[in-house]
């Protein structure tokens, strides 16, 4: 059984966005903030020659990115304070959408049960930012088809996007403390899918 979710908070967006820093930064002020599944798992499983990895098995890569994100949430949910997630359920039924690979019901089911605050933030491509590292491996323009798959995946699931400004990380987590304690994302129903 899910728990509420209005207190959790998504950044999503392509990679090399900035929501890492962003995430971070939101913790730095006090915030309780979930670290993005992805990069974890890539890390344990080069560093046990596994398979679950985008680039040889991406379907078992997203079964992974399911199950930690499904105890993110659950750890998460129904506390009183806000917390914010760097990416969420929706973005494993993006993930597998950009790679035209099936989306299996329980993955449709977790994303349908387990719904975050209405509002999601996504940060948008941002080219003088971009870099590529050992855990992130997408070429530029892979990363701007992630923003598309995912500003496509959130709308489909019923939730608003508010694409958060490309600024200093300072002014970008400034314009997040704003949205949610104003009238951008004020109080809304939880959306379902």
């Amino acid at each position: 059984m899910s728990r509420d979710g209005r207190n959790c908070f998504v950044l999503t967006g392509g990679p090399g966005s900035g929501k890492s820093t962003l995430i971070e930064a939101l913790g730095s002020v006090g915030f309780r903030t979930v670290p993005e599944a992805g990069r974890s798992i890539i890390r344990e499983q080069v560093a046990i020659s596994g398979r679950a990895l985008p680039w040889i098995d991406p379907a078992l890569f997203a079964e992974m990115m399911l199950s930690r994100d499904l105890q993110s949430y659950e750890r998460h949910a129904g506390h009183q304070e806000v917390v914010f997630f760097d990416r969420g359920l929706p973005d494993v039924m993006g993930y597998l959408r950009l790679l035209d690979l099936p989306i299996p019901d329980h993955v449709r089911k977790a994303v349908d049960l387990h719904r975050y605050h209405p509002c999601v933030f996504i940060c948008p491509p941002w080219p003088a930012i971009f870099t590529q590292d050992r855990e992130r491996k997408q070429t530029r323009e892979e990363a701007e088809l992630t923003y598309e798959a995912m500003i496509r995946v959130y709308s489909d699931c019923g939730y608003r996007l508010v694409e958060v400004p490309r600024a200093v990380v300072d002014d970008r987590r400034q314009f997040i403390l704003d949205a949610i304690s104003g009238e951008l994302c004020g109080s809304a129903p939880i959306p379902r899918c």
